[in-house]
């Protein structure tokens, strides 16, 4: 496995400089055991911080899934400081080939998540100056939870998780009953868009409901999105709690009127309130990350400040208008372990004396 990644990983660098592109990024394809992962880098190659990987959700892909986000105006000072990598799962990516009848997509999503951290530890080898063991992972929905399984399983290789739309816990029988009857009465292009988007969205039809629904729809490997649709319906328990949670901060993040609201309050329940924040965001639906960029990267430049990167960074123009920000929270001491708890209202609200209360932040 090793040798067959520093291969691939040889010939990329033959055709063309590894970050040769920062602004369309370059993308590579890894060879692993359980499918072909599609990769593509931004960013500098010139840091000893952790690289952002981000993972997709189901109906999604790297582009769909995180473009908006990564590509706002407010983002690209993170950008331009961290190595970026977003992974494609097997199949998933644009334009890839359909699997042939029988394939059986890979079960245990943590392995995807295995190949991708040696995909970056291969880069560190053959690229000395791209100098990163560890990761702040970005997940959505199937995502989010891939790269959860991936921290409490390498707690070393994470040094912080966004997780947005989080859902810990295996499918019930009666959310088995009722995926059953959905598979039969609905298409699988309706099933997964009541999985991305909440049910206010999708009775409004938003410009974006719309445009999700002719993607999937139409995309020519709608079979392979099929397979890790039920691949992520089979998962199983995260298992952990407050004495036993992750070794790393965590952001949680979901909208107010997201499908998976209740799974992300109940995961914060079970969370180290010292190290998590919880960022519930007014007016938000099931895909925060594309209908509010704005806030999500202001609260993202916040959390990877408290992780002690970026303490110069600038103020968004969003928090302009609260000098008594968040960074008294958030100190930039080095300190990685003082998150907290944190809700976004649309109505305006104070900084609380201690960083584990609940927070009201007006945006």
């Amino acid at each position: 496995m090793r040798t067959r990644l520093i291969q691939n990983l040889q010939r990329a660098r033959e055709k063309y400089s590894i970050f040769g592109d920062k602004i369309r990024g370059t993308e590579h394809s890894v060879e692993t055991p359980h499918g072909v992962l599609h990769v593509t880098l931004h960013g500098t190659r010139t840091t000893r911080r952790p690289a952002i990987l981000t993972f997709h959700d189901v109906g999604l892909d790297s582009k769909s899934c995180f473009s908006p986000l990564f590509k706002f105006e407010e983002m690209q000072e993170i950008v331009k400081n961290f190595t970026l990598i977003h992974i494609d799962a097997p199949g998933q990516e644009e334009g890839a080939a359909t699997y042939p009848a029988g394939v059986q997509q890979c079960s245990d999503q943590l392995k995807l998540c295995l190949h991708a951290h040696a995909y970056a530890v291969g880069v560190n080898n053959l690229y000395p100056s791209v100098s990163f063991r560890t990761v702040i992972g970005v997940g959505v929905g199937a995502g989010a939870y891939i790269l959860a399984r991936f921290a409490l399983a390498n707690p070393d290789a994470v040094e912080g998780l966004v997780l947005i739309n989080i859902d810990t816990n295996a499918r019930g029988w009666i959310d088995w009953a009722a995926q059953k009857l959905s598979s039969v009465t609905s298409s699988l292009a309706e099933q997964i868009l009541c999985h991305l988007f909440s049910q206010e969205e999708l009775s409004s039809s938003t410009d974006l409901v719309q445009s999700h629904r002719e993607r999937i729809s139409k995309a020519p490997n709608l079979s392979n999105m099929e397979l890790l649709w039920k691949s992520y319906n089979s998962r199983r328990d995260l298992i952990f709690d407050r004495n036993s949670a992750f070794k790393c901060p965590v952001m949680l993040v979901v909208g107010d009127h997201a499908p998976y609201e209740d799974a992300a309050v109940e995961c914060n329940s079970k969370m180290d309130p010292t190290t998590t924040s919880f960022l519930k965001m007014a007016d938000a639906g099931g895909l925060p990350q594309l209908t509010q960029p704005a806030k999500l990267t202001e609260a993202f430049k916040y959390f990877i400040q408290g992780m002690g990167y970026m303490a110069s960074s600038c103020m968004t123009r969003l928090s302009r208008s609260r000098t008594t920000s968040l960074s008294s929270s958030y100190s930039m001491d080095g300190s990685r372990s003082r998150s907290r708890t944190l809700s976004q209202g649309s109505q305006g609200g104070q900084m609380p004396p201690s960083p584990s209360q609940t927070m009201e932040v007006s945006c």
